[in-house]
């Protein structure tokens, strides 16, 4: 058996988690596949008592992989998403970060994880990603995010109009900083911060959220998720922000976007134990 293991960088004071994890994986004869940059800054500071094979694009990923192996927190949770894109491989995420509303497991609970890899043991739970339409390119051909799309102003232009369409029928118009398009997953997040509803993982709904909103008797709201949702900008300035994720892109105020369920899911492992109601209750 073999797992991916990702991060983006961890503190120095987690290393030791990080030996007992690669540990953890040797004694049940797990092969970890480390990401090269994260191989990198961590080579000097952690025992490897065998050459530890590397990967460095999503290509080299495929069906031979039990697992993906996320090693911070919840925005490192969203670059690993990036690169399992549709191989329906599952993502354990380990919280070597703050929040921990995606990678839920602690760093505590790493023996019983690897218990769960060798066992089979763990439980997975299929998440809905957004994905981006646009008449010109955008986020690198990787259109498709697990939390939320937004819409935002720059930061010194003033509020802008967003005409907001559900399968090309008007909706409303929002005189806004921004507005966010959040999946289920995405509620605990951005839109979350932005007085938006939480709702469950499973519900097969988008959240509307708008930022910091004019008409203060406008609220989120939520829409199935079936539908297509398309905006028409209007600003004084020429350009908005665009963003994906962790993923921002500065565009003309002309270009068409629209919003819709991606076609493939992400899966996440969780420990049997763990549910969305405990995560929510400890956060």
């Amino acid at each position: 058996m073999k797992v991916a293991l990702y991060s983006r960088n961890i503190d120095h004071e987690q290393y030791g988690a990080l030996q007992m994890l690669l540990n953890a994986l040797e004694a049940h004869h797990i092969v970890p596949v480390l990401w090269q940059p994260f191989y990198e800054q961590v080579k000097d500071h952690i025992q490897f008592n065998n050459t530890p094979q590397l990967y460095n694009h999503a290509s080299q990923l495929d069906h031979t992989y039990e697992c993906m192996i996320s090693l911070g927190g919840d925005g490192t949770m969203l670059d690993t998403v990036t690169l399992v894109q549709d191989k329906q491989l599952p993502i354990m995420g380990i919280n070597f970060g703050r929040l921990g509303f995606l990678a839920s497991i602690g760093q505590q609970d790493i023996a019983s994880a690897v218990d769960a890899l060798v066992n089979h043991s763990y439980a997975t739970d299929m998440r809905t990603l957004i994905h981006v339409d646009a008449n010109i390119p955008l986020f690198n051909g990787m259109a498709y995010g697990l939390n939320e799309f937004a819409i935002h102003k720059q930061d010194v232009s003033p509020m802008i109009k967003i005409h907001t369409y559900l399968n090309g029928e008007f909706l409303n118009t929002y005189w806004a900083d921004g507005l966010i398009v959040a999946t289920p997953t995405g509620s605990t997040g951005y839109s979350l911060s932005c007085n938006g509803p939480i709702v469950f993982p499973d519900s097969g709904t988008f959240v509307i959220t708008p930022v910091a909103p004019h008409n203060l008797n406008v609220r989120p709201i939520i829409i199935p998720d079936d539908n297509v949702i398309s905006f028409e900008v209007e600003g004084r300035t020429d350009n908005y922000i665009c963003a994906l994720d962790a993923r921002r892109e500065i565009v003309p105020k002309t270009v068409q976007i629209a919003i819709k369920k991606e076609q493939f899911p992400i899966y996440l492992i969780r420990l049997n134990e763990n549910n969305f109601l405990q995560t929510l209750r400890n956060k």
